[in-house]
């Protein structure tokens, strides 16, 4: 059973539909009740998309949310993180505080309540998986993207620390080593593609832009992917 934080985004709904047609339960996690109804439908009609809406950016309300899935669904063996947005623009001394707290609350804080929430279930599981994603552009970090680039990379550090978390305490143990059965891993792009983003504007190319399907469906392959070969690892999904 796999949560999909920010399953409303287009890259949410790949990823709840290829978990889906892969046999897995996927949970659809969004900030508002009504929104995730008019993307998933009623979830009490049969074969329904389970929905919870939960502030990501609340330590409490996802604590609550991890012990209510686990409590209506069972054990839970991934989280794939789509929470984020991007805000950026003009020189370094434009970079907007307000822009700044977005990025910080979406692509930081979010991730640091569910990777912590879901940690000990991830470890448990014997294909636990965390999945964020990032940029292509860290590499060449610019003062437009300055604030969304620092962003992203808190949370790159933040995954690969939970890397490591998940290590010490399966393969890395001190005492009696464990086989290495969960991981976190970092998916990067340069941007994210939709069929509305190609509708919107068909004469764009959109080179090197990763399709939401094909992030969707990386993501579902990281559950039979060796844990010890991904756990820690930055994937560069650019097309």
């Amino acid at each position: 059973m796999v949560v999909v934080a920010g399953a409303t985004a287009a890259s949410g709904v790949a990823a709840v539909r290829a978990l889906r047609a892969a046999g897995a339960t996927a949970i659809a996690v969004g900030s508002r009740t009504e929104h995730l109804a008019e993307v998933f439908g009623d979830p009490a009609h049969d074969a329904g998309v389970p929905q919870f809406a939960c502030d990501l950016a609340d330590f409490a309300a996802v604590q609550r949310l991890s012990a209510d899935v686990s409590a209506r669904f069972g054990a839970v063996d991934g989280v794939i993180h789509l929470v984020g947005g991007w805000r950026g623009g003009g020189t370094l001394a434009d970079q907007d505080d307000a822009d700044w707290d977005f990025l910080a609350r979406g692509a930081i804080t979010t991730l640091r309540n569910t990777s912590r929430a879901f940690f000990d279930a991830i470890a448990a599981s014997p294909r636990g998986r965390f999945a964020m994603v990032s940029t292509t552009t860290l590499a060449r970090p610019s003062a437009a993207n300055a604030n969304y680039q620092a962003a992203k990379a808190a949370a790159e550090a933040w995954t690969r620390a939970m890397a490591q978390g998940l290590a010490a305490v399966q393969s890395a143990r001190k005492e009696g080593p464990l086989p290495q059965t969960s991981a976190a891993v970092v998916l990067a792009v340069k941007a994210l593609l939709d069929e509305g983003m190609r509708a919107k504007s068909p004469e764009r190319s959109f080179a090197g832009y990763t399709h939401v399907d094909t992030l969707a469906a990386r993501a579902v392959e990281l559950f039979s992917d060796d844990a010890a070969e991904v756990n820690g690892a930055r994937l560069d999904l650019t097309a």
